[in-house]
């Protein structure tokens, strides 16, 4: 396979461009944000390109540190910021539970089921941490999103049932299944269907680079086994901490705390 050109990338923004003119024709209200997503897909990508390159030939395990913060720092303040309710220290609980189970899980990967040496390899760190977190993220994120509209929705069951002698965490405990619920549904979807409708991003890289269909089919089964644990951890992270936040050591519900953005 040829390497890709400026020229093709050209080619291929021809696709991104027949979208904008159809949601233009639709009146979508899409167009300026699938222009400034593909703008930032192009600088974005282009330079973190160049800074793996950099990071590749350093070897160094500082570069590796400071990506690895910058990534899980983005993926927390972006899990944290996508719902319609919030609470004041919403940022702070999200960037807590993608560090926390995001790099747990990485962990346990990297050096008892892969066993990469040096634990500071570019190759494999970053790229593997990075779909983790991405995978997280939306599970995260979703969890957060369903977990506050549930207890704007259903304020006065909760009271009712405080009232009614329950505990807080029977109080709390359905909203938390169906929200962690919600949020693992998209990757119970991506494992149900991989292989078949499809070939995810880590085996298709390895096959395209002329690897061992074999060996990346491995590989993608450990990737997707690592994102299943780290989203299973987020979501009932999330769920606990949001549990934390709105009833309080008395047995008291603080709904006043939700925010609507």
């Amino acid at each position: 396979m040829d390497k890709i050109t400026w020229t093709d990338l050209g080619i291929a923004s021809v696709l991104v461009c027949i979208s904008l003119a159809i949601s233009l024709c639709l009146r979508l209200g899409l167009a300026r944000r699938i222009g400034i997503a593909a703008v930032r897909t192009v600088i974005q990508l282009t330079a973190i390109g160049m800074i793996l390159k950099h990071v590749f030939q350093a070897q160094h395990p500082l570069w590796i540190v400071v990506i690895a913060l910058v990534m899980t720092l983005t993926a927390g303040l972006t899990a944290g910021g996508r719902g319609r309710y919030g609470y004041r220290g919403l940022r702070r609980d999200a960037l807590l539970t993608m560090w926390a189970t995001s790099w747990i899980v990485a962990a346990i990967g990297f050096y008892g089921v892969l066993h990469i040496k040096p634990w500071y390899d570019p190759q494999y760190v970053i790229p593997i941490l990075g779909m983790i977190l991405g995978n997280t993220l939306s599970t995260v994120a979703l969890t957060f999103d369903r977990l506050l509209q549930m207890i704007a929705q259903q304020r006065g069951q909760i009271e009712m049932l405080l009232s009614l002698g329950a505990t807080p965490w029977e109080a709390f405990q359905d909203i938390a299944r169906q929200s962690v619920g919600a949020g693992m549904l998209p990757t119970i979807n991506s494992m149900s269907v991989v292989g078949i409708v499809s070939l995810p991003g880590m085996m298709t890289g390895q096959i395209l680079a002329g690897g061992d269909p074999e060996q990346a089919v491995r590989y993608q089964i450990v990737i997707m086994f690592f994102m299943c644990a780290a989203s299973a951890l987020g979501g009932i992270l999330a769920a606990w901490l949001v549990f934390r936040r709105f009833f309080s050591k008395n047995a008291c519900f603080l709904p006043q705390k939700l925010q609507r953005h």
